[in-house]
């Protein structure tokens, strides 16, 4: 398994796909699929019955993955996206924009 640079709770930017240049906060992240699920992007229209949860029932809107190679972390200095590194400093490894080489 590979390690994933995104963390849920980061800003992101969509770079590739339909969705291409929305942005979002990352809800969560899916290790064994490489996929994360970002707030308001990918929504996808699922059916649902009528149940004691949902009594109305209808259609109802979500969010789907994206694969993490389709998103880019927005650096919250200069606030465009960007790629992250992985630097160590002392004796724990901190994430560093590699656009504006800062803590992130």
């Amino acid at each position: 398994m590979t390690k994933l640079k995104i963390k849920s709770g980061d800003v992101v930017k969509v770079i590739a796909g339909d969705h291409k240049g929305a942005e979002g906060k990352v809800l969560r992240v899916l290790r064994e699929s490489n996929k994360a699920v970002v707030e308001g992007v990918n929504m996808v229209s699922k059916h649902t019955k009528p149940s004691a949860k949902n009594p109305q029932g209808g259609i109802v809107k979500k969010e789907a993955p994206i694969h993490i190679s389709n998103i880019a972390l927005i650096d919250p200095k200069t606030k465009s996206a960007t790629r992250v590194g992985i630097k160590v400093e002392g004796d724990k490894k901190v994430r560093i924009s590699k656009k504006s080489n800062q803590v992130l």
